[in-house]
């Protein structure tokens, strides 16, 4: 499930412990700051969880995994909470099935947030009494990178849920995205060749990077940047949406089933494209990478260019020559394990390994990402019909 580096060899000194601890659980919470009591519960689609739910789940997280086999004497917090958060741990037992997170009126706000404080107490007596011994390092580590992994998904679901909203409201007129390196736009070639991929070296990774292995390459192109607002607005005006020669059967039938015609948040009010942004509706920023595209519409563009997307091997061979980061980016490459995968035991063996069919592999990261959680290797994957995330397009040849 993760690497650890030399830095934990041998474990840290708790202070250091505490303040990651407390720095990331205390950013969970920041996120659902501009919040009303009313937006913690909503739950328009399947796939959007209610933020009241993802500040229990990680903090259940913590409990089930840590403070129930781990710290003497621990007492749950309640224990209806394990049939309420567990997401989707067979091991673990039964679950809230994932559609009627939205009917969870209770527990209340309220109660979540006095469960994340009788966790936080709890983790830090933990750590406090050197009960983090280094078998537990791993596991602590990785509720840490599963909490990060949420806060994508809390900011996520917070677009969905407000930008569904008929009246549009902002989530925060203050919010600012982090700064990218802009590129003069090019493409960057790379001979053929046998390259590595895959994790090595120091720092955590989810098992599913692990199994640095050697891959052909033959020769290609790939562009340094994303592709813009305006380039995909040109795709729109050409009839892109309309044209079935640029589509996947199955993103063809998503087209005439859904009566597609833009990116998602896309609104054609009075005559002109406005897009819903975590600010609230404005004009569309042409020069900005395009978002929230599933992996049918970035395909058709990159058909309707005449190109094709990356898989992730090129993607990954060519990252440190490419500006990432903006965006999820959709690669050619179905979601399968490296050579030598293994999924652990036990429940923490079904983080990654059974999601492995029916899914496509994203590289890089987005302007939601939590700093210090993105690097070239990390493997995001969702299924081809998925908007809703902070994906975009980077074309290749």
């Amino acid at each position: 499930m993760k690497n650890i580096n030399s830095a934990f060899s041998l474990v840290p000194q708790k202070e250091v412990l505490n303040a990651r601890y407390l720095t990331i659980r205390g950013y969970s919470e920041e996120i659902c700051q501009p919040l009303e009591i009313e937006d913690y519960v909503v739950q328009p689609i399947v796939d959007v969880s209610p933020p009241k739910w993802h500040l229990g789940h990680t903090t259940w997280f913590f409990e089930t995994f840590i403070l129930i086999p781990h710290l003497p004497n621990y007492q749950v917090f309640d224990d209806e909470y394990n049939f309420v958060f567990n997401s989707y741990y067979e091991t673990i037992g039964s679950r809230v099935i994932r559609t009627d997170r939205g009917n969870l009126s209770r527990p209340s706000v309220g109660d979540i947030y006095n469960y994340r404080r009788y966790v936080d107490k709890h983790m830090i007596e933990f750590l406090d009494g050197g009960f983090l011994t280094q078998n537990l390092v791993g596991i602590f580590v990785l509720g840490l990178n599963h909490e990060q992994q949420h806060q994508e998904l809390l900011l996520t679901d917070i677009k969905y849920i407000l930008g569904h909203n008929p009246l549009f409201p902002p989530y925060s007129k203050e919010i600012t995205s982090p700064e990218c390196k802009n590129y003069d736009r090019e493409y960057v070639r790379f001979e053929a060749g046998i390259y590595e991929i895959g994790f090595e070296g120091q720092g955590f990774c989810f098992d599913n990077e692990l199994g640095r292995h050697k891959v052909y390459l033959d020769d290609f192109e790939i562009e340094n940047t994303l592709v813009t607002n305006q380039q995909f607005l040109d795709f729109i005006q050409a009839g892109g949406y309309l044209d079935f020669q640029f589509w996947h059967a199955e993103g063809w039938d998503w087209v005439k089933k859904h009566q597609a015609k833009a990116p998602l948040y896309w609104h054609m009010i009075d005559g002109k494209w406005m897009n819903y942004t975590l600010k609230g509706l404005t004009d569309i920023d042409l020069e900005a990478a395009v978002c929230h595209i599933n992996f049918y519409e970035a395909a058709a563009y990159a058909s309707w260019r005449g190109m094709r997307l990356p898989t992730e091997a090129e993607w990954e061979v060519a990252a440190d020559h490419i500006s990432w980061g903006e965006r999820w980016e959709w690669t050619s490459s179905a979601y399968l394990p490296y050579p030598k995968f293994k999924k652990e035991a036990g429940a923490v063996g079904e983080y990654n390994g059974k999601f492995m069919i029916n899914q496509m592999v994203l590289r890089g990261a987005s302007i939601a990402t939590p700093k210090g959680h993105s690097r070239k290797t990390y493997r995001n994957f969702f299924q081809t019909a998925h908007q809703w995330q902070f994906t975009g397009i980077r074309l290749a040849r």
